[in-house]
């Protein structure tokens, strides 16, 4: 149990403890009762730590975001087609008398 540096001698001298405090017959229904309320701990921080994990995945997408280059497009509010040197694209104005038909 490397969380709280404690090994094997240390464990059986808590356990002997507790044994010796609690008494055999209370000894299960209080180790139950510690086993629930660390179950419950960790989905508690399992969630918390679910909910960090995407907030830091968000912000770094935002950060990631602004330290990209704009496109031209996006900077300067012009159509890239539309630079200087190229035609413009236009829609043709509908004839009056309906599309054309006309064939030569």
């Amino acid at each position: 149990m490397s969380m709280f540096n404690i090994g094997m001698p240390e464990l059986v001298v808590i356990l002997a403890v507790a044994l010796i405090v609690l008494g055999p017959n209370r000894l299960p229904e209080v180790a139950r009762m510690l086993g629930k309320a660390l179950a419950e701990f960790r989905k508690a921080t399992s969630g918390f730590t679910q909910e960090l994990d995407s907030a830091r995945a968000m912000l770094e997408e935002e950060a990631r975001r602004a330290a990209e280059p704009p496109s031209h497009a996006a900077a300067t509010g012009v159509d890239p087609s539309s630079a200087p040197g190229t035609a413009p694209r236009t829609n043709p104005a509908p004839s009056p008398d309906g599309p054309s038909t006309a064939t030569s």
